[in-house]
């Protein structure tokens, strides 16, 4: 007879330490998790290996912490797709694409790219259409470098090391020098700028979707081809995707 009760037991375990990995701003050790869990050490090896192997769980760049693993993005991202605020989300990309009269999109890191979790294409016949799910570079959109700037500054250039900054138009950042030059002025001004740097001809800008705790917990973006929005026109509708963040900020809680 299966003991259910110590099945159980094993299944709070584990949502107790993805818990804690998912709650850090930094890769967690195993020695954060045995403190912030209270759990042994021997069964946070355990634990951790078995997340590890069903991909729940990754290793860091650097090898001596963990960060959550593609499946469990993948669990997290169905989640927030589908909870109750999607609707009241989707509604307010709805009216500032409407406003703004470009495509907007929310995304969301994963682990080297980031993922549009949800988007409203614009009605002009010319767009760039990348449907929801769709993955896109870090270095080079408005979404990943505003990611890369609300890292601490070691982990951001730690992460910069590893990226390939393969050239996706004559405007692409590929020094990563100059990158990391790029975010730092990022995490003043709280902006993702794209600068024609992801798809020649086209330009976008980023705001942060932010926890209570000013923790970014996505991105929400607008971008459109320069014959209908020039760079500059476009950092004209910060102040609407600030405004709009915060309200989606809001359908998260």
């Amino acid at each position: 007879m299966t003991d259910t009760s110590n099945a159980g037991s094993r299944s709070i375990r584990v949502l107790e330490l993805l818990d804690v990995v998912c709650g850090m701003d930094r890769p967690a050790t195993a020695i954060d998790i045995e403190v912030a869990s209270g759990l042994p050490k021997a069964t946070v090896h355990r634990l951790c290996n078995l997340l590890l192997e069903e991909g729940y769980l990754r290793r860091d760049i650097n090898g001596r912490g963990y960060e959550a693993g593609e499946r469990f993005a993948q669990l997290a991202l169905k989640l927030l797709a589908n909870q109750s605020g999607r609707g009241e989300r989707h509604a307010i990309l709805e009216s500032l694409t409407r406003e703004i009269g470009e495509t907007c999109n929310i995304a969301l890191p994963q682990a080297t790219s980031m993922q549009y979790l949800d988007r409203v294409e614009s009605e002009w016949p010319l767009r760039i259409q990348l449907p929801i799910g769709s993955h896109v570079p870090l270095h080079c959109t408005a979404s990943g470098k505003l990611y890369l700037a609300s890292l601490p500054k070691s982990r951001c250039e730690r992460l910069i090391a590893k990226l390939p900054l393969d050239p996706k138009s004559n405007n692409t950042i590929t020094d990563r020098d100059a990158l990391i030059k790029e975010v730092a002025t990022i995490a003043k001004t709280k902006i993702g700028t794209d600068n024609e740097e992801f798809i020649p001809g086209m330009v976008a800008v980023a705001v942060p979707v932010t926890d209570k705790n000013g923790k970014t917990l996505a991105t929400l973006a607008t971008h459109g081809p320069v014959v209908r929005m020039s760079f500059e026109r476009a950092m004209e509708h910060v102040p609407r995707l600030q405004s709009a963040a915060a309200e989606i900020a809001a359908s998260f809680d």
